[in-house]
């Protein structure tokens, strides 16, 4: 239904440009031989010539009109030329007249805000234009009018003896209005512009100029061609009293029939007798504000920046005994039409950066014996897929649905590809709501084509990783029974070097950047990469035979750089730790890596730490026992597990929904139950014994 929109200012100044028998000026253009001769283009279809698409000024004068078929229009022309529009896809191809009328579009955005209503008609809003050449250079001061402005058609305006005389007086008055000031500058510009259309492109064309879009669309049509046409503010009701209520925008439909038979309104000058309230109370509030505003000439429809269509359609007819009756038939053109609309969709979105998101399907159908007219082929939509495939399959799937909706109101259903007397008419798919692509935006390609570019990174990067948790920490197998990295002596290097279990070889290069930070390494003490990165520590033999790694700890010439490494070792380890558990998919997984105990060795490692802590503090404590730690093990690693997969499974037991444990494997639950609530260990401590016996776990009896 209209919407009714306040005039934002009567000083606006509109225009509507409108070619003049566009498709004809374009095989024109291709064919000089034919201007100045009648000529019509016609469809491609053969039956009776072809139906006229558009006809030449020329031919017009013998009557020939465009409601004609060729070989009609040759009864009463015979010197006419038809000039068959180019076929694509056994359809009509207007390519050629899209890109002419995109020249067009060029031209006429260059002196304001432009939008383009179809292939051959555009709206202008000349407002500031008009209001900078006021301001700068009056139409009063001017010296010279040109021709093609002085031919302008002025409503209201006296003709005389001397038409363009008139005319030329009333755009240089100094006396007039400020809103006829301002329309007869933008009737200069637009003479201008129309002038540049002619000279750049051979087309020709008419325009209305006014105060609003409406105005203007009526005026654009009433001098044609090569003409244009102003409507000032004082014969906007001279212009509406007469015209036929069915010559309107949006009236030309139900609601102008409704008019005539409920209201007697046959001209717009008729709306006039009623008021506000009593058209409000026929057709609504809107609608009835829209019927009253329309009668006097008000309209607040703005001019959308618009240079490209807001949408992309292809469709074809199938009159007659073509009609489709098959949804094989439907399936074949469905094709067709899809694929010229994945061209235009991908060229649209190579040139101009837009992206479409809806697809619509439309259809015309006929039911034999059918006397309901009114049952419409219902249209569908769906959200847009790119790509030929994907069109064509999503538009049949939108057909189907809409053939079960259209039979159901026969009551009658679909089986397969069995006809139940109904034909397809008319078909299209069309492509809307398009948008630009919001800048910084890129195509998902572009991740895959850049991956070879990236894996070599990726693989630099994990080699930086191992030079610096080399330069950082002597490595793994440096570490004492503590877990801290210590500055080996020389003894224990080459005990260290008859140990044929925990060789290992580095390169020469890492070794001279151990060296230069302190660590004068032989190259059996270092891992190679993947023992670094991915194994678990492992206790060497030699480590056994120096149990008294207190005093290493304890000299001042390590203190700094031990701690230094061992906090940075300690996060690089704890990262791919915690890294390697988010890697963990599905709860069986987990399951199949750990065993039923792994969650209380975790508990013991970290009560060994705590012990290892309390020794340090005291002298007279005894070390660490070997069997604080099962073989394999590290307090390191002990320690990183209770830093890092602790957290991850702390728990509420009053959270926890009982019954998703209850769709677990019978084995699972009982173990997940056994950790939820362990079975309580005694807390008697021996005397004598200090705080940290407290922490050990008990000792099974």
């Amino acid at each position: 239904m209209p919407v009714a929109r306040p005039e934002s200012s009567d000083s606006r100044v509109i225009a509507h440009v409108d070619m003049d028998c566009f498709y004809v000026q374009v095989e024109q253009r291709k064919q000089p031989s034919l201007r100045g001769q009648p000529a019509a283009v016609v469809q491609y279809n053969s039956w009776q010539g072809g139906g006229l698409i558009a006809v030449s000024y020329e031919a017009r004068k013998f009557g020939v009109k465009r409601s004609m078929r060729g070989d009609e229009a040759k009864e009463v022309c015979p010197e006419i030329h038809l000039v068959q529009v180019p076929v694509a896809r056994g359809k009509a191809d207007l390519n050629s007249y899209r890109n002419a009328g995109s020249e067009v579009v060029a031209i006429l955005s260059r002196r304001g805000r432009c939008e383009r209503a179809s292939i051959d008609e555009v709206y202008l809003d000349l407002t500031i234009a008009a209001e900078a050449m006021l301001a700068d250079n009056p139409p009063e001061c001017l010296e010279t009018i040109s021709e093609e402005a002085v031919k302008s058609h002025v409503l209201g305006l006296e003709v005389g003896t001397d038409p363009r005389e008139n005319v030329r007086h009333w755009l240089t008055r100094s006396d007039a209005s400020h809103r006829d000031k301002l329309l007869a500058c933008g009737a200069l510009i637009v003479a201008e512009l129309r002038l540049q259309v002619l000279e750049e492109t051979e087309f020709t064309c008419s325009a209305g100029i006014a105060h609003n879009k409406m105005l203007a669309k009526l005026a654009s049509g009433m001098n044609k061609p090569a003409q244009q046409t102003l409507v000032p503010f004082s014969s906007i009701s001279k212009l509406l009293e007469t015209l036929p209520i069915k010559k309107m925008k949006q009236l030309g439909g139900k609601l102008g029939t409704s008019l005539q038979i409920d209201l007697g309104v046959n001209t717009v000058g008729d709306l006039l007798q009623f008021s506000e309230e009593k058209l409000q109370e026929y057709y609504g509030i809107n609608t009835g504000s829209w019927l009253w505003n329309t009668a006097r000439g008000i309209s607040g429809e703005e001019v959308k920046e618009r240079l490209l269509p807001n949408s992309h359609g292809s469709g074809k007819t199938f009159p007659g005994p073509r009609a489709l009756k098959t949804v094989a038939s439907v399936e074949k053109w469905l094709s067709e039409l899809c694929e010229e609309l994945s061209e235009r969709l991908q060229s649209d979105l190579e040139q101009n950066k837009r992206i479409a998101h809806t697809l619509t399907l439309h259809a015309q159908a006929h039911k034999s014996n059918d006397a309901d007219s009114f049952k419409k082929f219902p249209s569908k939509s769906c959200p847009l897929r790119y790509g030929t495939a994907k069109i064509k399959e999503d538009a049949l799937s939108l057909f189907q649905a809409g053939l079960r909706e259209y039979l159901g109101q026969y009551n009658l259903k679909t089986s397969g590809n069995q006809n139940c007397g109904w034909g397809i008419t008319g078909l299209s798919v069309s492509a809307s709501k398009i948008v630009a692509i919001p800048s910084g935006t890129r195509s998902i390609m572009n991740y895959f084509q850049n991956q070879e570019e990236t894996y070599p990174q990726v693989k630099l990067s994990s080699e930086k990783l191992f030079q610096d948790a080399l330069l950082l920490s002597p490595s793994e197998n440096c570490l004492g029974s503590g877990g801290h990295p210590t500055l080996q002596s020389t003894e224990g290097i080459a005990r260290h070097e008859e140990d044929k279990e925990t060789k290992h070889c580095v390169e020469e290069e890492d070794k001279e950047m151990c060296k230069e930070k302190g660590f004068l390494l032989s190259p059996e003490q270092l891992p190679d990469k993947e023992t670094l990165i991915c194994s678990s520590p492992v206790y060497p033999k030699w480590e056994k035979e120096y149990p008294r790694w207190e005093k290493d700890q304890t000299e001042s010439s390590g203190v700094s750089l031990t701690e230094k490494s061992r906090d940075t070792f300690e996060s690089e380890e704890g990262k791919r730790k915690s890294n390697k558990e988010k890697g963990m998919q599905t709860i069986s997984r987990y399951f199949q890596s750990q065993n039923s105990g792994s969650l209380i060795q975790i508990e013991h490692a970290s009560t060994a730490n705590l012990s290892e802590s309390s020794s340090l503090s005291d002298p007279h404590s005894e070390p660490p026992q070997e069997n604080s730690l099962t073989r394999g093990e590290s307090s390191v690693d002990a320690r990183l597990c209770s830093q890092f997969k602790r957290p991850s499974w702390s728990y509420d037991i009053d959270e926890i929904d009982q019954d998703v444990l209850k769709e677990l494997p019978k084995q699972i639950q009982e173990e997940v139950q056994a950790w939820l609530r362990p079975q309580k260990r005694s807390n008697t401590v021996k005397k004598d014994l200090g705080i940290t016996r407290y922490f050990l776990p008990a000792k099974d009896k």
